[in-house]
């Protein structure tokens, strides 16, 4: 459902300088999805022939800028660009290099495939961005090409390793656990991210679009069961810290390294989103499980340079976030749009 939103032609003077929505939730975090297209094709974020976006519907660069401007005007601190895949975008460390000299944006951050990293890393850190998220569902290069259906496993690692050695803040991976596709791997994923002393968070798979000859259900893994998996291993301690987002985070007893629980099915955490998402054409999704969106391209394009406009929109947008997804994994997905549409 995108809504229509209706601002009218008188300037307002004056903004909260904190997005609030009408179950009191404080949105601090907005995730922009800078590109639909990426060079793997991992089942379970997309198809595996797909349609991307002409790009003539692509916000602009400068266009994302500005939508980024208008939200860190209203209180906004994080912003995460996600994908597709984010490198991929062509002239894209222009937007980061504008986003790092932003005042007030406390944090920058990005995920990625890491298929890029190896000769982006250096630039990345150079324009801002402080922390960075890499996704790694395998260790064996075999199954790491059935899972991304194209991906190369070592340039993955080269580009892990290139992060690193880079020295960001943080850098983190994300891994997607598939019964009987990597759940065997748990152990072995963990015990590599403690040999770099980098975190690693576990995300339970999302019911994003119609995926071919798989079904969801029967391929779930918790994160309940993966935790269990791990306890076997090792000692996990629960962390109080937090890095904005919906990771829950337990410290490997005698490490530097924290595991990280993203769970929308098991273990809900819709009572304290504080997130939107912006697509590559410019909805702002307002929840990642429902179709509530509002097209800020629209505005854009029809009024450009009407901050106070853009502003508005967004602030009456909060308005229709919901109080939860309905993720069911047990039934046909109710959202059609890819993953890799929504941005990560």
């Amino acid at each position: 459902m995108t809504y229509k939103i209706k601002v009218n032609r008188v300037k307002i003077p004056l903004f909260p300088s904190q997005l609030i929505d009408k179950f009191n939730r404080k949105v601090t975090y907005l995730r922009i999805s800078v590109t639909d297209r990426c060079d793997f094709r991992c089942i379970y974020c997309m198809g595996e022939n797909m349609t991307f976006l002409p790009r003539a519907q692509l916000l602009t660069l400068e266009e994302l800028e500005w939508v980024a401007r208008a939200f860190v005007e209203l209180g906004v601190t994080k912003i995460r660009i996600t994908g597709g895949e984010p490198l991929l975008r062509k002239n894209v460390l222009q937007l980061f290099q504008a986003l790092g000299k932003m005042e007030g944006l406390k944090e920058l951050v990005m995920t990625t495939n890491g298929s890029q990293l190896e000769k982006m890393a250096k630039p990345l850190q150079e324009a801002g961005i402080k922390r960075i998220n890499i996704s790694l569902d395998s260790l064996k290069p075999d199954r790491f090409q059935k899972i991304s259906r194209v991906g190369q496993l070592d340039k993955v690692l080269r580009g892990i390793e290139a992060a690193i050695q880079t020295g960001f803040k943080r850098v983190k991976l994300n891994s997607v656990i598939i019964k009987n596709r990597n759940h065997d791997e748990i152990i072995d994923l963990v015990k590599f991210a403690i040999a770099r002393d980098i975190d690693i968070s576990f995300i339970e798979e999302m019911p994003l679009g119609v995926l071919e000859n798989r079904d969801r259900s029967e391929a779930f893994y918790s994160n309940q069961q993966i935790r269990q998996d791990l306890q076997q291993v090792f000692l996990l301690i629960p962390s109080t810290e937090t890095t904005g987002g919906p990771s829950k985070y337990y410290q490997v007893a005698h490490t530097h390294t924290r595991v990280g629980f993203i769970s929308p099915h098991s273990h809900n955490f819709c009572d304290t989103c504080n997130r939107v998402r912006l697509t590559p054409d410019g909805h702002l999704l307002l929840c990642l499980g429902q179709e509530h969106s509002v097209d800020l391209r629209r505005v854009i394009r029809a009024y450009p340079g009407e901050m106070d406009r853009l502003k508005q929109t967004i602030i009456t947008a909060m308005e229709h976030k919901p109080k939860s997804h309905e993720f069911e994994i047990t039934r046909p997905p109710q959202i059609l749009r890819y993953m890799n549409v929504t941005g990560g």
